[in-house]
């Protein structure tokens, strides 16, 4: 939290699930200048059996300004929750109940660089019919994976 209000200028709202580890790095990173609020899920009880592996069915939520005053409408995890699945389905060392892992950090770091760099420079979107690299302004095309390649090398 530390590293990403450092790049921030303007006042901006965060939202985490329940974890009590973010009450220290909030405060850390932001102290009271920011608006932050916690979205904590209830979950039926687990299915035995068949289907033990689906997801369990969120039953509530719970919504609780923890420092400012967000904005109780844009309280949610879903950005943080959309980009972790994109992370699994393109990255199978992070998918639940895999034998496909990194056997060396610096593998998986690896693998994590590539994907963000294919993601955001190699990838159109298409909600935005482009890049979110183009999109930002910092390239005029899409890369290609052989550029990546030479620049990496």
């Amino acid at each position: 939290m530390v590293d990403v209000a450092s790049r921030l200028t303007n006042r901006v709202q965060v939202s985490t699930d329940g974890l009590r580890l973010y009450v220290e790095a909030v405060e850390a990173g932001f102290g009271g200048d920011v608006d932050w609020a916690t979205i904590v899920k209830s979950y039926e009880g687990e299915a035995l059996g068949e289907g033990r592996y689906s997801p369990p069915r969120v039953v509530s939520t719970e919504k609780t300004v923890m420092v400012g005053a967000p904005d109780k409408a844009l309280i949610s995890t879903y950005y943080v929750e959309r980009q972790n699945l994109t992370m699994r389905m393109n990255m199978r060392r992070f998918t639940r109940l895999t034998n496909a892992f990194s056997k060396k950090r610096e593998n998986l770091e690896a693998a994590v660089a590539l994907h963000f760099i294919s993601y955001n420079f190699i990838r159109k979107h298409g909600t935005i019919k482009m890049t979110p690299a183009m999109a930002a302004g910092i390239t005029a095309r899409p890369w290609t994976m052989g550029e990546i390649v030479w620049l990496a090398g």
